[in-house]
């Protein structure tokens, strides 16, 4: 019998509501640095988190809403990387603030499948010293062991909605789309895991939670925990918590 053999998770949004409460502070906070009249407010944010990945964040920015923007001497390219690692230095730091905690049950369901040997990796868009960042302030610095792979930033040529991230990280740990499960929050994530053949279970957020999630297993609020269960998107339908066990025998009826 085929047996769930690995977890692959996003991490924006998905261990943890890092968009609101992280990346968009840190954004706004490097534009002010930068000399930058730009905000980024939260309708805006919104609409802006179609583009993955935060360089191409800025530039879809740029296209868009400042047309007339010209870059400093060096170019647009090497403007924008700039100033996409002050961002992220300004996360890193509200990371260590304890501003972004990791979201309900996610904790849970890494313990319980580190202790079930059921392995453990990742497939994102954000820079891996995001990720590194995000663990070590939330789970402690041992928590990158708990990953067999860790599939981050630009170690494939194109981002979500693309399966590349997917068949990267497949390639790396050795196993089959149908032996694993995918756990995201977002349309393209969606989009990205089922292109490779990955069944993915959603938990979605206040950004997401009207995307369109077909092709999805399920589509959640939240892992749930004792006081807070899970509820089904659409009909509100209560799961309970959602630990190994229910996840693998959602998994099982893919």
């Amino acid at each position: 019998m085929n047996r769930l053999r690995a977890l692959l998770f996003d991490v924006d949004g998905t261990l943890a509501d890092t968009e609101g409460q992280g990346h968009r502070v840190a954004f706004n906070r490097a534009f002010a640095d930068a000399g930058l009249d730009w905000y980024w407010d939260e309708p805006l944010y919104r609409e802006l988190l179609a583009v993955t990945g935060g360089k191409e964040r800025m530039r879809h920015y740029i296209d868009r809403y400042r047309p007339d923007f010209t870059a400093p001497e060096g170019g647009l390219t090497a403007f924008l990387a700039e100033l996409h690692q002050a961002k992220n230095r300004h996360y890193a730091e509200l990371l260590a603030q304890g501003a972004v905690p990791l979201r309900p049950g996610v904790e849970r369901l890494l313990r319980q499948a580190r202790e079930a040997g059921v392995t453990l990796a990742i497939a994102t868009t954000t820079s891996p010293e995001n990720v590194t960042a995000l663990l070590e302030n939330t789970l402690g610095a041992e928590s990158l062991g708990w990953f067999a792979e860790i599939g981050a930033g630009d170690v494939v040529p194109a981002k979500k909605p693309a399966p590349d991230i997917y068949f990267y990280v497949l390639e790396r740990l050795g196993l089959e789309a149908d032996q694993t499960l995918a756990l995201e929050d977002s349309a393209n994530g969606v989009r990205a895991a089922v292109a490779a053949g990955v069944p993915t279970l959603v938990t979605a957020n206040d950004y997401t939670r009207e995307d369109d999630f077909t092709g999805a297993l399920e589509v959640v609020d939240q892992l749930g925990e004792p006081g807070s269960p899970a509820r089904r998107l659409g009909d509100g339908g209560e799961l309970g918590v959602l630990g190994l066990e229910e996840i693998e025998r959602l998994w099982a009826r893919r």
